[in-house]
């Protein structure tokens, strides 16, 4: 579990870094479970962040993992785009099961 606020940070990019090498080799999965793990990691980080704050070398750090994660992110994305539309095809013709 993180200490300090930069330690979040560092975790989501760690949790970011093992979903795109799980979306390289194409294990979703994992990608999913990744995703999760990520999420804790930033609802833990709001909350964090209301009751800390971040040097001001902390926040040039910070700075540098939000670009590494938006990249991570961005590659993930076209990774996932063939298998999001093979999903999407097999629901395509389903009715649609109203509630």
């Amino acid at each position: 579990m993180p200490d300090m606020l930069i330690d979040y940070y560092k975790a989501i990019e760690s949790s970011s870094a093992r979903m795109l090498e799980a979306a390289r080799l194409k294990d979703w999965d994992e990608v999913v479970r990744c995703e999760g793990a990520c999420a804790v990691l930033i609802e833990q980080l709001r909350y964090q962040s209301q009751q800390q704050v971040l040097e001001p070398a902390e926040r040039s750090e910070k700075t540098r993992i939000m670009q590494r994660i938006l990249r991570n992110d961005a590659e993930i994305r076209i990774l996932a785009e063939p298998w999001m539309a093979q999903f999407e095809h097999l629901f395509e013709g389903q009715p649609q099961v109203m509630h």
